[in-house]
């Protein structure tokens, strides 16, 4: 069985984990965009963020450090 029956469904498993790991460390999308910047991410900001995460797309640079960023090191693809 595979992670998604679609990139749809994918993309909207990707948007709400960001967004419920935000949740869960009671952070803001400012904050994610000042912890980005410190992984190479200068240019995000919260209308940014905001933005890829309701439409769902983005780079794999931003996931992966959006996941860095919340210290999500040992996360696993079953957590999605």
């Amino acid at each position: 069985m595979g992670l998604a029956a679609s990139e749809a469904e994918l993309r909207d498993r990707l948007s709400r984990f960001v967004k419920a790991e935000l949740k869960r460390g009671k952070l803001t999308y400012a904050d994610l965009a000042e912890r980005l910047k410190e992984h190479g991410l200068s240019e995000e900001s919260e209308t940014t963020i905001k933005a890829k995460l309701k439409r769902g797309t983005f780079a794999a640079t931003f996931l992966v450090a959006t996941l860095a960023a919340l210290e999500m090191a040992g996360m696993r693809l079953e957590d999605l």
